[in-house]
């Protein structure tokens, strides 16, 4: 039975992505962007990296003026001062050694946490904000998407589509191996937020956007067990609120951990912070109850990984249903691999015989994929829960500022 636990999941990929055009056309634009709300694009870094920091801010914010984008606001929340350069739609946010939340929120969600404070907050309820990661690139697309997604104003709480292979490729193996995530993002996340609207197995933590009021009312403040996986939390505490979401159309870039240790090290986070949110008593169990299935199937890793072994050494006849579902189960998840890496990697950018040779790699990685994650299953369920480990996404050696 222990095979069937990815059902869910699975099932809303294999919907997600045949029911939907997996390969729209150029965003466009529904209405004019000086009509649109007063848009704040909150980036939260721990301050290792400025010279990252100020390079993706001034790409970002040029991407935005490029693209029409009129009311907005690009801002830094760290936790060292930065010293960005001086701009007036540029605002550093630095928050103070000696902040605490009310239910001792840590690490991100203490920071997000700090910019909602009635003291600190200079937005308004009708304002929107874009939250993302130091890395994260806008494109055209995703400013568009995000332009649309404000106008219409149904829905609170949106993401989008995040992909991994753009521009110069750090480390491939993690790349590919992350094409994954973007047939997840175009599957499941796009099935449960176009059709219903609930964040039923959680969303990620960049490319986020929020209406400031909704923001402020389900609050980061969570204390220390949903500061692990504070996006997680945040999701489901607005889902049990009754808060709705909606898919955006448009994609920002990413990079993959450069390292094989900031893979593994992701991942531990990633269960550990899901964990933390299943069993939490804050979050009612009817909301959680496709989350927990799905962290389940996650956690039992090492079981089914040893069923493959087990099969072949002992064979016990299954019934055709058993033997078809954990076929679907396995077929979709190969095909997810072969879908991320079309919708990732560029065949005019890369020519055939690359493109070709990324299809066969991010299969490859399949197996290098299922040994990191049943690592990260034991070393997330035995290891320190509640540390914060934050990948580099820097080539370039931190900067001690004074």
């Amino acid at each position: 039975m222990l095979a069937f636990l990815p059902l869910p999941q699975v099932l809303l990929n294999f919907c997600g992505l045949t029911m939907y055009n997996a390969f729209p056309d150029k965003v466009t634009l529904k209405g004019s962007p000086l009509l649109a709300p007063f848009i704040c694009v909150r980036i939260v870094t721990r301050g290792d990296y400025p010279q990252l920091v100020q390079t993706n801010v001034n790409r970002n914010l040029n991407r935005c003026l490029d693209a029409g984008l009129e009311h907005f606001m690009i801002e830094v929340v760290t936790d060292k001062p930065l010293h960005l350069a001086k701009n007036r739609r540029i605002q550093e946010t630095v928050v103070p050694v000696d902040y605490k939340t009310k239910s001792g929120a840590l690490f991100k969600a203490r920071a997000l946490q700090y910019c909602l404070e009635n003291n600190v907050n200079s937005l308004s309820d009708s304002d929107w904000i874009v939250h993302l990661d130091e890395e994260t690139l806008l494109t055209d697309n995703s400013i568009r998407g995000i332009l649309n997604f404000v106008i219409d104003g149904r829905h609170s709480f949106g993401q989008g589509l995040i992909t991994y292979a753009n521009e110069d490729v750090v480390n491939w193996i993690t790349t590919l191996a992350d094409s994954f995530r973007v047939a997840d993002d175009m599957g499941k996340l796009r099935l449960q937020f176009s059709l219903f609207h609930r964040p039923l197995l959680s969303w990620k933590g960049s490319y986020v956007v929020t209406q400031v009021k909704a923001e402020r009312e389900v609050t980061f403040d969570n204390g220390p067990d949903g500061s692990i996986a504070e996006d997680c939390f945040f999701a489901m505490k607005a889902y049990s609120m009754g808060y709705t979401f909606n898919f955006i159309e448009g994609e920002m870039w990413e990079k993959s951990p450069f390292t094989l240790w900031d893979f593994v090290q992701q991942r531990k986070r990633w269960l550990q912070g899901i964990l933390l949110v299943v069993h939490s008593k804050q979050i009612p169990l009817g909301k959680k109850v496709w989350l927990g299935i799905s962290c389940y199937s996650w956690v039992t890793m090492p079981l089914s990984t040893s069923n493959i072994i087990l099969a072949g050494l002992c064979p016990i006849p299954c019934p055709p249903l058993v033997d078809f579902t954990c076929a679907f189960i396995a077929s979709v998840s190969i095909y997810m691999y072969v879908f991320g890496v079309i919708k990732s990697i560029s065949l005019y950018r890369f020519g055939i015989i690359k493109f070709i040779l990324c299809i066969v790699g991010a299969v490859a990685t399949i197996p290098f994929n299922i040994v990191i994650e049943n690592l990260a299953v034991i070393w997330g369920l035995f290891g320190n829960k509640h540390k914060f480990y934050i990948v580099n996404k820097d080539l370039r050696p931190p900067q001690i500022l004074v």
